[in-house]
């Protein structure tokens, strides 16, 4: 038994189809993937975005959240990877 999720889509004309096995019968772990799946492609998103009309105000807080968030988390990503370098020169010669 399997799973196959079709999405038709305006952006990508193209049929996308993704195929799932059911092992044992186990429906249950079947969609958890599928909706795996479909998160990690942004299908889910895309799908919550449109489900409703989203007034311009809305979107342009969304838009400049989405930004900030970016920026952010650039930025923290980048101390972090200054903090776990290795072989980094001593700031202060000789404080220890």
């Amino acid at each position: 038994m399997f799973l196959t999720l079709k999405l038709l889509s305006n952006r990508h004309p193209s049929f996308i189809a993704r195929t799932v096995f059911v092992k044992n019968n186990n429906v249950d772990d079947a969609c958890r993937l599928v909706n795996r799946i479909l998160g990690k492609e942004g299908i889910l998103d895309q799908y919550r975005l449109t489900r409703y009309y989203e007034k311009p105000y809305q979107t342009r807080r969304r838009v400049n959240h989405e930004r900030c968030k970016a920026i952010y988390n650039e930025d923290m990503e980048r101390k972090i990877q200054f903090v776990l370098r290795k072989n980094r020169h001593e700031p202060f010669p000789g404080s220890t």
